[in-house]
């Protein structure tokens, strides 16, 4: 029995290692294509490793192409509008959708849930037209706008509000809070992972949002760093290593930020499927 529970083992090991090589191998690529010179990236064979990792043209012009601090403050402005956005309506929505009775409230509810189950790209023409009737297009607020209000972040934190006992609202109602001070300082603290996980899922999908910045902003100093990314594909068309070295740059601080922050991520994670 202990030697099959090993063989198990192993085999369970062995598939994950090499899930992990296969889901690593295009990031490492991208890494060692950005340190090859033009002829190395065409050279037949292909060449794996490149003939020296000091070699920083590539991360020069990348440099020089695109303006790369202005698409990093832009992208830091939009990731922090959408996250505050995202946890405090969110918060307050999920809450009453857990915890509050109201009329239509199932109602109301469904309609939360179409919303995840639609494409996004539909909500694009209104979202435009919008913005143009009150001429904010090419602004830092016309990449925020489209998470003002998040779907996903509602649905989340209500699964989190519903996982809690009532006994902690029942205690703090003795005790004299009111509804507002019971969710803000019973109900927020105690949800505090799924609050830090569903910032970075929103970080998360902000950092890589491609479509939307391109049409609501015209200016490259006005977009942030994946839409940047493609004027940088036009610029550097005949050097793959520079838009490679361009993509470690747009990708370096999403990683780091995933790895201070994965602690959080997992329990929030965790913590939402307690109850459905």
């Amino acid at each position: 029995m202990e030697a099959n529970n090993s063989k198990k083992h192993v085999v369970t090991h062995l598939l994950l290692i090499l899930g992990s090589i296969v889901m690593l191998f295009p990031f490492l690529w991208m890494i060692l294509s950005s340190f090859k010179t033009v002829g190395e990236q065409m050279s037949i064979p292909m060449k794996i490793l490149p003939g020296s990792f000091g070699y920083l043209e590539n991360y020069k012009q990348a440099l020089e192409a695109v303006p790369f601090l202005r698409l990093y403050l832009n992208t830091i402005l939009m990731i922090v509008g959408r996250v505050i956005c995202a946890v405090i309506f969110s918060s307050m929505a999920g809450y009453g959708f857990a915890r509050m009775e109201f009329p239509f409230k199932r109602l109301l509810f469904t309609l939360v849930l179409m919303q995840m189950m639609v494409p996004g790209q539909i909500f694009i023409v209104p979202q435009y037209m919008m913005l143009s009737k009150i001429k904010l297009l090419n602004t830092v607020f016309a990449l925020i706008f489209p998470a003002l209000v998040s779907a996903f972040g509602t649905f989340l934190l209500r699964q989190q509000y519903m996982a809690l006992p009532k006994e902690l609202e029942e205690a703090a109602v003795i005790d004299g809070c009111n509804p507002w001070q019971v969710f803000t300082k019973i109900m927020v603290p105690v949800t505090r992972s799924s609050l830090a996980s569903l910032a970075i899922f929103t970080a998360l999908f902000a950092w890589k949002d491609l479509m939307w910045p391109l049409i609501a902003n015209n200016d490259l100093n006005r977009m942030p760093l994946a839409p940047g990314l493609t004027v940088l594909q036009g610029i550097c068309n005949n050097n793959k290593g520079a838009l490679m070295a361009g993509s470690v740059i747009a990708t370096v601080p999403m990683l780091l930020l995933y790895i201070a922050c994965q602690k959080q991520f997992i329990e929030g994670i965790a913590q939402t499927g307690i109850k459905g």
